[in-house]
């Protein structure tokens, strides 16, 4: 086997971290809010059939996601929109339909999270993503993924509610991630936590933008259509993928 077909086989199936994945990750998030929002409010086909879509969807593409043999950049950002769509509305599904509020939504969801990283860690003794390329990692981590994202949704509208509304709720998650920065570019807490806890609060963020750019300018939104703002954002995300650097994540085994 040649050098370059070990060091092929030695990348991650997923992203490398950069800069570049953080803005996709935040326009995603975004989208997955008002995309979610435009089928389960402005179409009205409601919070449990908009889940039943957005859950398929997921499903297709995370299958799709673990056959492929290697990154590619369009198939991993659609799946992660499809995350993220279905996790606005099986929050939505779980805080109003449900009647749980967002409160016991909140707290349902980071237990499930909390759940969902232990058994990876129990399982295969990592939840880095440097490590995401067998099929039950993948596995791993989209469940943890989608359930992240559902949890973004439900502390996203709970903060939002509490008082700051969306635009003071945005400005807070923008505020934590700062913070999340900081801790990463100058402390030594685990690189693993510090991901998964911006990539948690990268929800949340998206979730207040989202309601920012379509709620009524009563409630401290730009009222703009939900169709409208969706199709921009899933522009800008294109546009982002097409220009900024994309390229695979490493396997520890590369850095040998």
């Amino acid at each position: 086997m040649t050098r370059e077909t070990l060091a092929d086989d030695a990348l991650s199936k997923v992203p490398a971290v950069t800069l570049g994945f953080w803005i996709i990750k935040i326009l995603a998030t975004t989208l997955g809010e008002t995309g979610g929002d435009t089928v389960s409010m402005t179409m009205n086909l409601g919070y449990l059939v908009g889940t039943a879509i957005f859950a398929t969807l997921l499903v297709i593409f995370v299958v799709w996601q673990i056959a492929a043999t290697r990154f590619h950049p369009f198939l991993y950002w659609a799946t992660i929109i499809a995350s993220t769509t279905a996790g606005t509305t099986m929050a939505d599904f779980a805080d109003r339909s449900l009647g749980i509020g967002y409160p016991g939504g909140s707290i349902l969801l980071a237990l499930c999270v909390i759940v969902s990283l232990a058994a990876w860690y129990w399982t295969l003794g990592s939840v880095s993503v440097d490590t995401v390329r067998s099929p039950r990692a993948e596995t791993f981590y989209w469940i943890t993924i989608t359930f992240s994202q559902t949890l973004g949704t439900a502390l996203g509208d709970w903060i939002a509610d509490a008082g700051p509304g969306y635009g003071g709720g945005a400005i807070l998650f923008g505020i934590a991630l700062l913070l999340t920065f900081l801790l990463y570019r100058w402390t030594r807490v685990s690189r693993v936590v510090l991901f998964w806890a911006a990539f948690i609060l990268t929800r949340p963020l998206g979730a207040t933008l989202g309601d920012l750019f379509d709620k009524p300018v009563a409630q401290g939104g730009f009222a703009m259509s939900r169709p409208l703002a969706s199709a921009v954002l899933a522009a800008v995300i294109i546009l982002c993928i097409l220009l900024l650097p994309q390229r695979a994540g490493r396997h520890p085994q590369a850095e040998a």
